[in-house]
């Protein structure tokens, strides 16, 4: 057998990527909430490392050998680097700096900083060690260096915003703009030398946060395996709650299906933090074979970043082999803020003992070498969970086993100052080894359900609006529900808390909430509710004292209150209105907007007043920046005026109903007067030669509010359709990028199949064609299918509107 690396062997298996069909940007393989979240960023699972959501490496490892050979399914090595000057995420450092502009030659080697401050690393607001919240800020970072390495040097960098580096008063870098995670620039070695160095850095902040850190590294070469073969991927399949993998293995053929069974029907199920990884083996030539399964998991599932320790132990409970990981300094709820992973509680791997054995390794390639040895304890970085399950297979007879990925993140959300634990263990009376073990024992049961739903899910959407439209809503079901965290009230309310995943990492973001609704109130509007609670509560119990709905409750984990620096005012009041109509609608009965009316009767007068021409204000699309007079924005708070009227019908509140339905009316005509623009609409009411889509009346459509005339919908449908691009209609005539959640709305208001695909088709063609390889984005370019930010967000939940109107309104 020749000599393979892992990099050679496993770049064999892209030449068959180009042969089978993509099937969604990123790959959903353990999906429970913004923390427990990993995903497979290639076509081939044997091609790239899992990561979570965020893109950091949280490593699942497959291995299989038959007849003495071992091929990979599963994951594949990270490029990993060495520290020549470490970040402040490895280790912390001292630093020079100042937030007066320097005198000229500030980055020289040579200039007199000790008038400067000293601070440690990193530099920024929220959470970061040397607190920094002016415009701009200058570091100086003094550094000894004894052996330059032979490799490549980068600079490893995470800035917010604009930042120049300078090595020894040479630029190294220099990039204006935000880059929220760490990168690695190559730089010149010759620039780096023997002795003392000078690494000068300038930040300047252009609005919202603001950060930095950097280091200088080299990359580790990747490790020589000896006879490890790729396995050739056959077919990959995406559902609602599984992704399924077929290789073929030599004599063999494997199975893989990740399970999370997210059902929204059963908030236990839905809330248990266990995923299965199901493994089927099958000999194809018809004779008997000997087979070992190996499952790696890195214990960086634990971990924020992968310079943090871990402790790991080996025990059983009852009949179950368990694996335990958690970082040593487990510092509950201590982090906040968007591309953040859990550093505390513990992430699990169980098995049925008489199904293998378990081992701890800081070595994940010890299987191959055949060197896995028991250890009860471990402790150190990124040590690997590993499962080792032997198969016998002869004939046609399938040989299966499954393992148990879970983690018990002790305490979820702090939620007004109160620590609160996940849903599954509200009370907190249960152990994580009897939840394994249930889950274990409901195994088939759980499988059983979870096929009927995910075929009556397709089917239904394949009913509503075809299979492309199908396809979309298989891709963004889980990734919708896992942006999310279910935890209970102090008062016993359902709270269903989102994170604002790389848009600013908020809590509870209620323009979040109603994109993402559709979804839910489709299969359980009481976690819709849990989506709204919090807001109500935050105005009901006088913490939050406006006129108008709030923002968000804080920064995900933290739920204390708003934390966003500006208000939306018409866009969340008209949100919270309209989404407690549509429940009201699908539930048949008003009884959840009862329960609020004196606050929802002070956001409506609010819009009755402020709405119809919005001052110069942010909407959801707060990207696309300030806008006054907002034609889509008034939208809204008519047709939230208008489901309010509608609410105080089914109240028997029969004067505000007709007082608010005929004020929406009335102000629904004067829109369409002031907003025509000839052959479409405008996007202000104040610029013409302007468009923009309006997306928010997909609700007058679906709730039967009659508050706009059909040819509204029209007219804007007509005059879409001449504005399209290869990947999409553009959000407006501002710019050419999109948000394909609000392209999903627009479609709904088509009044034909033949019109619904052509606003759908350009968004099937980005979910499979754009080169951004992540969980599915819902902000990207229409011209090339590049994502513009925006990943993994819970609002693709709304790409399910049309499966809703299908099914509140049979068409």
């Amino acid at each position: 057998m020749k000599k393979f690396s892992l990099f050679f062997s496993l770049a064999c298996s892209a030449v068959f990527s180009f042969a089978q069909e993509r099937k969604a940007p990123a790959y959903p393989l353990i999906t429970h909430d913004p923390y427990f979240s990993v995903w497979s960023f290639s076509d081939q699972l044997n091609e790239s490392p899992t990561r979570h959501w965020t893109g950091a490496t949280q490593s699942l490892i497959g291995m299989i050998k038959v007849d003495g050979k071992t091929y990979s399914f599963l994951g594949n090595v990270d490029k990993t680097y060495i520290s020549v000057v470490p970040g402040a995420d490895e280790k912390p450092y001292q630093a020079k700096y100042t937030e007066q502009k320097p005198a000229n030659g500030w980055e020289k080697t040579n200039f007199d900083d000790q008038q400067w401050k000293t601070g440690t690393g990193t530099f920024g607001d929220g959470q970061a060690k040397t607190q920094w919240r002016t415009d701009n800020i200058w570091l100086r970072r003094t550094f000894d260096v004894t052996e330059i390495p032979n490799q490549q040097l980068s600079l490893k960098i995470s800035h917010d915003d604009n930042a120049e580096v300078f090595l020894n008063g040479e630029s190294i870098y220099d990039c204006q703009c935000f880059v929220g995670k760490y990168i690695y620039v190559p730089i010149d070695r010759s620039k780096l030398k023997k002795g003392q160095n000078v690494l000068a850095i300038h930040v300047r902040n252009t609005g919202g946060g603001q950060f930095i850190d950097a280091g200088i590294v080299y990359e580790k070469p990747a490790a020589q395996l000896q006879n490890l073969i790729a396995a050739k991927q056959t077919d990959v399949k995406i559902n609602a709650t599984q992704t399924t993998y077929n290789f073929n293995c030599g004599k063999v053929d494997l199975e893989v299906a990740f399970t999370s069974p997210l059902l929204m029907n059963d908030l236990n199920l839905l809330a248990r933090p266990v995923s299965y990884v199901n493994f089927k083996v099958r000999a194809n030539d018809g004779k008997a074979h000997q087979a070992e399964v190996y499952f790696g998991a890195s214990s960086d599932l634990a971990v924020n970043t992968k310079f943090q320790e871990v402790e790991a132990k080996s025990y059983t409970s009852g009949n179950l082999s368990i694996l335990k990981a958690g970082t040593v300094e487990q510092p509950v709820l201590k982090k906040k803020g968007d591309d953040v992973r859990i550093d505390w509680g513990y992430a699990y791997v169980a098995l049925n003992q008489k199904d293998g054995k378990q081992y701890l390794t800081t070595d994940p390639t010890a299987f191959i070498q055949g060197k896995l040895n028991a250890t009860p304890a471990l402790k150190g970085k990124s040590l690997t969970l590993a499962t080792v399950m032997p198969f016998t297979v002869n004939g046609q007879k399938i040989a299966e086993k499954q393992v148990l990925v879970a983690y018990d993140d002790l305490y979820a959300v702090q939620y007004f100052g109160e620590n609160l634990r996940s849903w599954w263990n509200k009370d907190g009376n249960k152990k994580i080894e009897n939840v394994l073990t249930e889950a274990a024992t409901s195994y088939p049961a759980v499988l059983q359900k979870c096929a009927a739903f995910n075929h009556t899910f397709h089917t239904d959407n394949v009913k509503a609006g075809g299979e492309k439209y199908a396809k979309l809503n298989d891709i963004a079901y889980r990734q919708a529900i896992s942006a999310h965290k279910l935890v209970q009230a102090p008062n016993g309310d359902i709270l269903f808390l989102s994170k604002e995943n790389f848009s600013n990492g908020s809590i509870n973001t209620v323009d979040v909430t109603y994109p993402s609704a559709p979804l839910f109130l489709t299969y359980n509007p009481d976690l819709l509710k849990g989506m709204l609670n919090g807001i109500f509560y935050y105005s009901e119990s006088g913490k939050w004292k406006k006129p108008f709905a709030a923002h968000d409750l804080g920064t995900y984990p933290l739920a204390n209150g708003q934390t966003y620096g500006e208000d939306m005012p018409v866009e969340e009041s008209g949100n919270m209105i309209i989404l407690t109509a549509a429940i009201a609608k699908v539930e048949g009965n008003a009884d959840y907007a009862k329960k609020h009316w004196q606050t929802l009767s002070v956001w409506a007068d609010y819009l009755s007043k402020e709405g119809f021409d919005p001052a110069n204000q942010l909407c959801t699309d707060d990207f696309a920046g300030h806008l006054a007079r907002n034609t889509n924005l008034s939208v809204k708070a008519i047709v939230g005026l208008g489901g309010y009227g509608m609410l105080a019908k089914m109240l028997g509140k029969a004067e505000e109903a007709n007082k608010y339905t005929l004020m929406a009316k009335d102000m629904s005509a004067k829109w369409i007067q002031m907003a025509n623009d000839g052959d479409h609409f405008a996007l202000t009411f104040d610029k013409k030669n302007t468009w923009s889509q309006k997306y928010n009346l997909v609700w007058d459509k679906v709730l039967n509010l009659d508050i706009f005339p059909k040819e509204v919908y029209k007219k804007e449908i007509d005059f879409y359709l001449t504005r399209q691009n290869a990947f999409g209609l553009p959000l407006d005539s501002r710019k050419t990028y999109t948000k394909s959640d609000w392209i999903m709305w627009t479609a709904t208001l088509t009044d034909n199949r033949a019109d619904f695909d052509k606003f759908i088709n350009p968004i099937y063609k980005f979910s499979v064609e754009t080169p951004t390889r992540v969980p599915l984005s819902d902000w990207h370019e229409t011209t090339d299918g590049k994502q513009v930010g925006f990943q993994a967000r819970s609002v693709v939940g709304g790409y399910a509107i049309k499966l809703l109107d299908s099914k509140l309104n049979n068409r």
